[in-house]
């Protein structure tokens, strides 16, 4: 089966109609060429039918001798002109003698194929075409007939032969101009149907830059009206991406009420033990606290595995950066830290501005902590549709084969520094919900380089 092009409609379309354009043309083509070469071979055999006939009619028989007639043609009388006649007598055995022969021919003769002999033999009376070689091989087309005369006691042949140059010749270049006019009209109807396509699909091609909008958040809704083919369709995908958004609010309820109803029993397991101190205590709190980090991990990995679902969330990147590094330079101001970051003004994050938050918080938080004096982050795009978070750091860094335990839950790659070892787990596993990654690898400062990978909306 051929390969249409079956990715593109398009393509599709326009290859069907050029194949079928260039087969119904090649066969017009080649039926006109054929049938003005027909109808010129008909206008000429008429003409040689006129000339056989005057042969035959004028010719006569003077004491057993067939006497040609005085024909007005000047043609036949000059050598070689292209124009001939004979006449010829067909004995018992089927051979052809010559009686007579226009002056055109002088020297030579008129050589009729056995096989039409006996066509002629076979068919008396019945004017008969063909074609044969004449002087200087020359290609001649031919009118004979067989017939008897008043008087002679053999049936006589009577041809008459012209040179069939001028029809080829006139055939070859009508079939040269039609190929030309055909070869104009097969690119004008390609022309045609490419504009035709293009501009008949333009609804479709409309209804996919809406989607986009949506898809990148510029629009929550196909806002545009379309034919009545495409109607139905748009409808549709309004109807599902309202029952999507339906879901993803069901969603978030459920994930607050599932956060209320786990976090005020801790509260208060919490708040019991601290009125009562003891090991039990102590053993209580600290369990406590941790199902907490747990919970709160958790919730916040369902809530944005559920956004993620969303495409209507516009988060610029340059705010966030701006306020985390003013923020994480007042927080780590005894070790002096200075934040350097870049950011294009445009630059925005396909999600919601609270977990970009987070993602970008963590990591330049982990930095901050880890550096000697200096933390950089950089956000470019690194494509339409993704954007690339780098944070470096100065500080003493990770040996490659820890890259990987750094991003597991719970690892602490320092059980000396405080923390719960959920920082980068959490990065990574919030950046996976929204279809990202994160990795690790060694910065320039010296230290470790984080890289986000997260979804782009185009601002």
């Amino acid at each position: 089966m051929w390969d249409l092009g079956k990715r593109s409609l398009v393509r599709r379309l326009v290859l069907l109609a050029g194949i079928w354009n260039v087969v119904v043309l090649l066969v017009a083509g080649v039926f006109l060429t054929a049938q003005f070469r027909d109808s010129a071979i008909r206008r000429f055999d008429a003409a040689l039918t006129v000339l056989t006939d005057d042969l035959y009619a004028s010719s006569s028989v003077e004491d057993g001798v067939v006497k040609a007639p005085f024909l007005t043609d000047i043609r036949a009388t000059r050598v070689y002109s292209g124009r001939y006649w004979q006449i010829l007598e067909m004995r018992p055995e089927g051979t052809l003698k010559m009686i007579d022969q226009s002056r055109s021919l002088f020297d030579s003769s008129l050589t009729i194929p056995k096989v039409q002999a006996e066509r002629l033999a076979a068919d008396p009376g019945k004017t008969q075409f063909f074609d044969l070689m004449g002087p200087q091989n020359a290609r001649l087309r031919a009118a004979a007939i067989l017939t008897r005369l008043p008087g002679y006691p053999r049936p006589v042949v009577f041809i008459a032969a012209e040179d069939r140059a001028p029809i080829d010749r006139d055939a070859d270049i009508f079939a040269r101009n039609t190929a030309i006019a055909l070869i104009l009209l097969g690119a004008g109807l390609v022309s045609a149907v490419v504009i035709q396509v293009r501009v008949g699909l333009l609804p479709l091609f409309r209804l996919r830059r809406e989607l986009g909008s949506v898809r990148r958040g510029k629009a929550e809704r196909l806002q545009g009206l379309y034919p009545e083919e495409l109607e139905p369709l748009a409808v549709e995908l309004n109807a599902l991406l309202a029952h999507n958004q339906e879901v993803v609010e069901r969603q978030r309820t459920h994930v607050g009420n599932l956060a209320h109803a786990l976090k005020t029993p801790l509260s208060v397991m919490l708040t019991e033990a601290n009125q009562q101190p003891g090991t039990l205590a102590e053993v209580v709190e600290r369990q406590a606290a941790t199902m907490r980090e747990q919970v709160d991990h958790h919730l916040r990995r369902a809530r944005a595995a559920a956004r993620s679902q969303t495409s209507g969330e516009r988060t610029p990147v340059e705010p966030i950066l701006d306020e985390l590094a003013v923020t994480l330079e007042r927080i780590f101001q005894d070790k002096g830290v200075e934040i350097d970051w870049r950011c294009p003004e445009t630059l925005c994050f396909q999600g919601e501005r609270q977990d970009f938050m987070e993602l970008a918080g963590n990591v330049m938080e982990n930095a901050g902590k880890w550096c000697r004096a200096k933390v950089r982050a950089e956000a470019v795009a690194s494509s339409p549709e993704r954007m690339t978070l780098t944070v470096d750091d100065d500080g003493p860094g990770l040996p490659p084969d820890r890259w990987a335990d750094a991003l597991k839950r719970g690892q602490r790659m320092d059980e000396h520094t405080p923390g719960s070892g959920l920082g980068l787990s959490i990065v990574d596993e919030l950046a996976r919900a929204y279809g990202g990654s994160v990795t690790l690898g060694a910065s320039p400062l010296g230290g470790l380089r984080v890289t986000l990978v997260l979804p782009r909306s185009e601002g």
